[in-house]
């Protein structure tokens, strides 16, 4: 949809990067969020590719007073769909869990989100389409937990969704809707680029999804290829 603004964190690799492909190829206005942006060459060469249509700001989303300064920045202008995407996934198992790492990953994976929805909850409001999305994943899912370990990104992932979920409700008044995203075992650095698949894949998936979240839908756990995922 030409016209529509995208605002994605964690933009410069992996689904991030892909996220911000693809919306300006369809004509979008992508604001690509990132903590390095002189080290973010491929998110570099794509704005000067698309000449104005990706815009690059810096954001370290665990500092919120930079997450505040960014909404100050862009205070008027309408983001008609806000993608939490950047996230941490530190190794965890019994017996060796670094507790500082389990804090900083809270802070990052399940605050942040909540974070950036408070900030730019005005943006999204005065947008047309009026969505926000959270890449989770089915990791945090109790339900469909039955290999154990990865305590540390298991507990932040479940702890956005019920965030999200909660965030989905409140936000209904203001006429935005809200999903939660698991997109799937996808080859990026964040798993050593193991995976089923190829970001291209899993964004275009992802993308249907939020094409078809509505109001009367909002707050759901769906996976990349529109299937609900089991809290």
């Amino acid at each position: 949809m030409s016209n529509a603004t995208v605002l994605i964190t964690g933009a410069s690799r992996g689904l991030g990067l892909e996220f911000a492909k693809q919306y300006v190829e369809d004509g979008w206005q992508v604001i690509a969020c990132c903590r390095w942006p002189d080290e973010a060459k491929d998110l570099q060469a794509l704005a000067e590719r698309m000449d104005g249509s990706v815009e690059i700001h810096t954001l370290d989303v665990a500092d919120f007073e930079e997450i505040d300064a960014l909404a100050l920045i862009l205070q008027g202008r309408a983001i008609d769909l806000l993608i939490n995407n950047a996230g941490v996934y530190p190794d965890s198992s019994l017996g060796s869990i670094d507790y500082e790492a389990w804090a900083e990953a809270f802070h990052i994976n399940a605050m942040a989100p909540l974070k950036m929805v408070e900030a730019f909850t005005p943006h999204v409001a005065a947008s047309r389409l009026k969505k926000i999305v959270t890449l989770s994943s089915k990791m945090g899912s109790i339900d469909d937990n039955t290999s154990g370990g990865s305590y540390i990104y298991r507990s932040t992932k479940a702890a956005v969704n019920i965030v999200m979920k909660s965030l989905s409700i409140d936000l209904k008044p203001l006429g935005i809707a809200s999903t939660i995203l698991h997109p799937g075992w996808v080859r990026t650095a964040i798993v050593g680029f193991t995976g089923l698949m190829d970001p291209p894949e899993s964004v275009a998936g992802m993308r249907r999804v939020i094409d078809e979240l509505t109001l009367e839908n909002s707050g759901r756990f769906v996976a990349y290829d529109g299937k609900i995922i089991p809290w």
